[in-house]
């Protein structure tokens, strides 16, 4: 029978790993009650690898939130330059004007406008906050930092890794879905060992997806589709800040091409919350038939 792997993304820690299985299948449930279908597999066959305290104890060093945000503590030039790249992108994406953005350089005392500059990431956070409210800046940057430590730190990376890699069973059939940055885990992951492990991956489902991002896209080159995966369904919401670009060939050039759907309705505060798109129709249709698919040919 095949199975299904979801793969979590940051800001889960302190929370019980159970309980927040329980919340994406529920979700993902209402996914299903909307399109019309039932859950093909027990949960039983539901792989929830959790890493939310790892990852919280390995990426803050100790350090505050507002040390991060404010001060940049612990923040290297490289990570500067990166996130920079990535508050660049946001602030076209997010339609905020020079205005807005020297408004905030003003408040924030900037004498220098590098992306590298941390009052730079600063005063985007600070517009972002004024003029787009929902989308959670601080997160935002917090979000775009823990994948850059992923992609950067191979202890980082190998410790969030593990518990997807023994979710993983060589020959056995396993959807694999990836939210946010779960979705670069997966992705990084089936790319890179999926082939020699014998991993059968007929569906990956990535939502909330950065990786068309610039400055990651660059980091994961060069791009392929994974060997050990059979189709690759890509889900957004257009306000989702964090699956700023799709997954499209112009974007993301892998064949077989990704294939995007860029109209969730996501109904989450910051339009990029799981519930929010594990319960559109089409997503849990698409895992569903993969699920469901597998069943019926009686694959083990």
């Amino acid at each position: 029978m095949t199975e299904l792997l979801l793969v979590h993304g940051r800001s889960q820690h302190d929370k019980d790993a159970d309980e927040l299985k329980a919340e994406w299948v529920d979700a993902l449930r209402a996914g299903l009650v909307r399109a019309g279908l039932d859950l093909p597999v027990s949960e039983n066959a539901i792989r929830f690898p959790y890493y939310g305290d790892t990852l919280r104890d390995l990426v803050t060093n100790g350090a505050t939130v507002a040390d991060i945000i404010i001060r940049g503590a612990g923040v290297d030039h490289a990570e500067r330059e990166f996130l920079g790249a990535v508050m660049r992108e946001i602030v076209v994406a997010a339609g905020i004007t020079d205005d807005q953005l020297d408004a905030e350089y003003e408040e924030v005392d900037a004498v220098e406008r590098a992306p590298q500059d941390w009052r730079f990431i600063r005063a985007v956070l600070r517009a972002l906050d004024r003029h787009v409210p929902a989308v959670g800046a601080p997160s935002l940057a917090l979000a775009t930092r823990d994948v850059y430590l992923y992609l950067r730190n191979i202890g980082i990376r190998d410790s969030i890794e593990h518990g997807v890699r023994e979710a993983l069973r060589p020959g056995v059939p396993t959807v694999v879905l990836g939210h946010s940055l779960g979705s670069v885990v997966t992705y990084n992951l089936l790319r890179r060992d999926g082939g020699r492990a014998g991993w059968v991956v007929p569906l990956h489902v990535t939502v909330g997806s950065p990786l068309a991002v610039g400055p990651i896209k660059r980091s994961l080159r060069p791009l392929a589709h994974p060997t050990c995966v059979g189709a690759w369904f890509n889900a957004r919401d257009p306000r989702d800040l964090v699956a700023l670009n799709p997954l499209d060939p112009e974007r993301f050039t892998v064949w077989p091409a990704v294939e995007n759907k860029n109209d969730v309705q996501n109904d989450t505060p910051n339009r990029h919350g799981i519930t929010g798109y594990l319960s559109d129709p089409e997503v849990a249709s698409r895992v569903h038939a993969a699920l469901a698919e597998g069943h019926r040919n009686g694959k083990t």
